[in-house]
């Protein structure tokens, strides 16, 4: 905005046309960006033949501010300011310099007010959504970047669409941004907001193409590059989108978006000490910033600091009492109860009629684990109810879809369609697999397995639901007849290449060095013939647990992504079931290829179900792997807080002291229900 003339006009008084400023004055404006020294040798020769010229004056003293001396172009652009109350780009360029002179309250109202005065200054909406930031002003903040992304924009058709995005108007937006773009194929601004649309409705992979067309078109540009790499990491392409950020950073190290999107990938890739180095400098750097110190206590929390991860929380209720992110993170930790004034305060916060619904949720889940812990459970199911609803409505789930899968499973994966690929996929035996439902005990197993020296824990790894995708798999489409029926395409050598693909894309995680690595993620149950046939020799580990047990403690559990069957009982019901009926149908055209452990029987006796399953895989017993408690490894499921204790029996029923309001779980499980072991 600076180096351009525009910098040297402001809004003159009623009936007094503006007067353009000299061809030096426009010089001196237009070598600030790029040489601030020149452009102040310029202002400094001007102001010698016109020592009180205003225009002058704001060059020098926006080119002492980008010297790096705040404090002399303070004592320049203050009086100017005060003389010249209308001109939006003095106060402006005072506003930035009581930004690098800490004085952010002052900083806010002098950017406020140039921004009244003109709000077509992008960047004076940017360095105040910054200040917004840093004191915490979270909804203020997200505001002025709309704003910013608004007044970045001069061409007519694409400012309208930026107006309707910041408005919340999403479709429209893409509608009027579509129909530009079939006229404007290469225009790239129009392809960053498109792209800005897409990430808002979620549709990353989408976004994904368009911003690297950008790119194609502007490698220089940074905006785009930014949220490219924001759209590969919703994809979970941490690999990819690193680099990306680290780019970033070079230019501009204190940004704390691109530190924040930095921290986040490292966090999918496993670099924990890392992640928890970024978040303790960015909670020291934005003190007031509620979310920060939330992403810092779930890192404290993955390494295993739990009270540092508790007080982490603390301070982010302190500074957003509606944060019910926060609450639930302080529920799931699972080693402390909600005091009475914490919960009166979940209570009061949900009695806001402007509480989001992301918030809200969240409260509910949290006030429903803390009536269970006081043994109010009619009110605690209630609670979790509510959240389960509305989760519900912001993920559906298509039981049929889920349903369509599993037949179509069992129909392609005979005997004899294993027998004609004989000697297929990749001969590895490092990876395992665990698989079954979330809540059934595969952190604690895989918190056995990775205590012993062979073998590393990883985390629920998304590449063989990539594999899947690549192959036509969808999650919501009851109609998509494509997967499994796919890999019916596919000769040996490439169902060898698939195998190979997964463990090339795999390694990063595995930081140890070691024979054996786990894969947690336990709905890689539906993919079993894909894994079979491109890793003939992994092991597949089925985590099972009484199917009311696991069934309700999905249903109180909000999971981060994914899981969509989780938060309706009948759907629940009908999943585990399913799930059950597939699992027996691979015991019986793969006899002992599977390895089931039955959480209660790990619970019950311990010794023996580690026994069993470390001989399943092939390794020799270690007593490390009964002292699983331990291990200092880092863990990222719910489940993070359980496993670092000695096993205890209080889970095993608590679904009992809910069963009066568990009959359409009941009704949807039919027959699994008493023939769970059997299956």
């Amino acid at each position: 905005m600076i180096n351009k003339p525009g910098f040297l006009t402001e809004p003159g008084r009623p009936g007094i046309k503006s007067v353009p400023p000299p061809a030096s004055l426009v010089e001196a404006a237009t070598l600030l960006a790029s040489d601030p020294a020149r452009a102040e040798e310029h202002a400094l020769a001007i102001l010698k033949l016109r020592p009180n010229d205003p225009r002058a004056l704001l060059i020098l003293g926006s080119a002492r501010r980008r010297r790096g001396d705040p404090a002399e172009a303070h004592r320049i652009l203050a009086p100017l300011a005060k003389s010249h109350a209308k001109a939006a780009n003095t106060h402006y360029e005072l506003g930035a310099t009581l930004v690098d002179l800490g004085r952010t309250a002052e900083a806010i109202a002098s950017l406020r007010h140039a921004l009244t005065i003109n709000r077509e200054l992008p960047e004076a909406w940017r360095v105040l959504g910054d200040q917004l930031f840093r004191e915490g002003e979270i909804a203020a903040a997200e505001a002025a970047f709309a704003e910013h992304l608004c007044a970045s924009i001069q061409n007519p058709v694409l400012k309208a669409a930026a107006r309707q995005l910041a408005d919340g108007l999403t479709g429209e937006a893409e509608s009027a941004l579509r129909a530009y773009l079939i006229a404007h194929p290469v225009d790239t601004e129009a392809l960053r907001l498109m792209a800005e649309t897409l990430l808002r409705l979620e549709r990353y992979a989408d976004a994904e193409v368009l911003l690297a067309h950008a790119l194609d078109l502007d490698p220089g540009d940074d905006g785009a590059r930014f949220r490219y790499a924001e759209a590969l990491f919703r994809q979970q392409k941490a690999v990819e989108a690193l680099p990306l950020a680290e780019q970033l950073l070079k230019k501009k190290p204190g940004d704390p978006a691109y530190r924040n999107l930095l921290a986040a990938c490292l966090g999918l890739i496993g670099e924990d000490a890392r992640l928890s180095e970024i978040y303790g400098l960015l909670s020291a750097d934005y003190p007031k910033q509620p979310r920060i110190w939330l992403n810092f206590g779930h890192a404290l929390r993955t390494v295993g600091k739990s009270n540092d991860a508790l007080e982490a929380y603390r301070r982010c209720i302190a500074l957003d009492p509606g944060l019910g992110d926060a609450y639930w993170s302080l529920a799931n930790l699972k080693v402390n109860n909600f005091t009475p004034e914490e919960e009166a305060t979940m209570r009061a916060q949900l009695a806001r009629p402007d509480l989001g619904a992301e918030d809200r949720l969240h409260l509910h889940y949290a006030l429903g684990k803390s009536l269970e812990d006081r043994g109010d459970y009619a009110s605690s199911f209630e609670q979790y109810r509510q959240g389960a609803q509305t989760r519900r409505q912001q993920l559906p789930y298509d039981a049929d879809a889920t349903t369509a899968l599993m037949r179509r499973s069992v129909e392609l994966f005979t005997p004899a369609f294993f027998a004609e690929r004989q000697g297929a996929g990749f001969a590895s035996k490092a990876p395992i697999f665990i698989v079954g439902l979330p809540r059934s005990g595969s952190t604690l197993i895989e918190q056995i397995l990775a205590s012993h020296s062979a073998v590393e824990g990883t985390r629920e790894l998304p590449d063989i639901g990539f594999l899947a995708r690549d192959l036509g798999w969808t999650t919501g489409d009851a109609k998509n007849e494509a997967y499994p029926g796919s890999i019916t395409s596919l000769d040996n050598r490439a169902l060898a290449a698939l195998g190979r693909s997964f463990l090339e894309r795999t390694q990063l995680h595995r930081k140890l060095g070691r024979p054996f690595f786990i894969d947690k993620m336990p709905n890689n149950f539906q993919h079993l013939g894909l894994i079979y046939l491109i890793l003939p020799e992994a092991k597949i580990i089925d985590a099972r647990r009484h199917p009311m047990g696991a069934c309700f403690s999905a249903f109180k559990q909000h999971f981060a992504q994914g899981q969509a069957f989780s938060y309706d009982l009948a759907d629940l019901g009908r999943y585990y079931r399913e799930y059950m009926e597939l699992m027996a149908h691979f015991d019986a055209i793969l006899p002992g290829r599977i390895h089931r452990v039955f959480y209660e029987d790990l619970v019950e006796d311990t010794e023996t179900s580690v026994r069993r399953m470390l001989n399943y895989c092939g390794l020799e017993f270690e007593e490390a792997c009964l002292k699983f408690y331990q291990n200092d490894r880092s863990v990222r499921t719910v489940s993070s807080e359980q496993v670092r204790r000695p096993i205890f029996r209080e889970g095993l029923n608590q679904w009992r002291n809910y069963e009066p309001w568990l009959d359409p779980l009941k009704e949807a499980l039919g027959p699994a229900l008493e023939n769970w072991r059997g299956g």
